[in-house]
């Protein structure tokens, strides 16, 4: 039997691929996970797939960093080539990462059939690199597979047929509520010393807001004036966090700078957040389902199910301080019910429509 490969290789990628493997392991379908490494650091990787329950990638390619161009290459040049090897039966890309789209490049154009998961989302800001991924791998797939229902009308207004487009829900969730369990909000709080006390968590590596000191001291200089209302966890990915020290993120003592966290672990970190300040797809999700305040300092978001069923808010580094504001005094609206199909069931739906494209 030809096999099913996944190709995988930044962190977002990993959560969704959890359920999906699982669901195709149960059904009995030969698989193959290629990690083409785009994200190599243990924090970001390895930890991922031990508290995921995922086995250890079969291909593992090395890419490593680089500008975009220079990534993009190198993993169409190592996907290729593992491809070509492993004579898979389907591909299946995730995300908007730059593996999501040279897996999406390689598929077509070996004729092999490409599954899309997490299709049609937009932000409709071309400056974003991942916009670009999402358009690319979205026109070349097969198959795409929605975790939202804006996302069926983007899909459709860009001229997709409806018989290449399926709703089936958010894998990510899949993860989220299978870690719940194991999470350790208490001893993650305690660890930074904040053991019944409310306090936020900032994630931030977008290249639009860490990328040039233009963008990102107003940033820094508002989780500043944050931190005088709540005291600040920064798990900071690599991507932007010596230029973030260097503009004096680190100068104020309630913010609390550690290195990128395990998947439990932040997990758990979030879900005892009085809020989250972010600028992550898949913290907008997570937060959803978590039911924390989620202030995400960008002008647009590819996730508008987050704020409209969600706890999600567009903010700037002006209107931060307002937003953190109700969240301290309890007024920020928390929403009664989870988006549709947001239900620990995505993964089932998603092997069902793979083994339909099996011959």
């Amino acid at each position: 039997m030809k096999p099913v490969v996944h190709i995988v290789g930044a962190r977002p990628n990993f959560p969704k691929l959890a359920p999906v493997r699982a669901a195709l392991a149960a059904r009995g379908i030969a698989q193959v996970v290629v990690h083409t490494g785009q994200h190599y650091d243990a924090k970001l990787s390895d930890i991922f797939f031990e508290e995921l329950g995922i086995p250890a990638p079969d291909r593992m390619i090395g890419v490593g960093s680089g500008s975009q161009a220079e990534q993009t290459a190198k993993l169409l040049i190592a996907i290729d080539g593992a491809i070509a090897e492993i004579d898979p039966a389907v591909l299946v890309v995730y995300g908007d990462v730059n593996s999501t789209v040279a897996g999406a490049l390689v598929g077509a154009k070996r004729g092999i059939p490409t599954v899309h998961v997490e299709a049609g989302l937009r932000s409709f800001d071309r400056s974003m690199p991942e916009e670009i991924n999402r358009l690319v791998a979205d026109r070349l797939a097969d198959l795409c597979l929605t975790t939202s229902e804006d996302a069926i009308d983007h899909l459709r207004a860009e001229g997709i047929e409806d018989s290449r487009i399926r709703f089936v829900g958010n894998p990510m969730i899949d993860s989220l509520m299978a870690v719940a369990p194991r999470m350790r909000t208490a001893a993650v709080a305690a660890t930074y010393g904040l053991t019944g006390q409310p306090y936020a968590v900032a994630t931030l590596h977008r290249a639009g807001n860490v990328d040039d000191d233009a963008a990102a001291r107003p940033l820094v200089e508002a989780l500043i004036a944050a931190a005088a209302r709540l005291p600040i966890v920064a798990p900071l990915h690599p991507r932007g966090a010596a230029r973030l020290a260097a503009i004096g993120i680190g100068v104020e003592p309630r913010i609390h700078l550690v290195e990128p966290m395990g998947y439990i672990d932040f997990t758990s970190l979030v879900a005892g957040a009085a809020c989250v300040i972010t600028d992550s797809g898949g913290v907008q999700e997570e937060t959803t389902i978590l039911r924390v305040p989620c202030l995400t300092l960008r002008p647009n978001t590819e996730r508008p199910v987050t704020i409209t069923h969600g706890t999600n808010r567009l903010v700037t580094p002006a209107t931060l301080i307002a937003a953190i504001d109700e969240v301290v005094a309890g007024t920020y609206p928390i929403p009664s019910q989870a988006p549709p199909r947001w239900d620990g069931k995505a993964g089932e739906r998603i092997a069902e429509a793979i083994v339909e494209l099996l011959p």
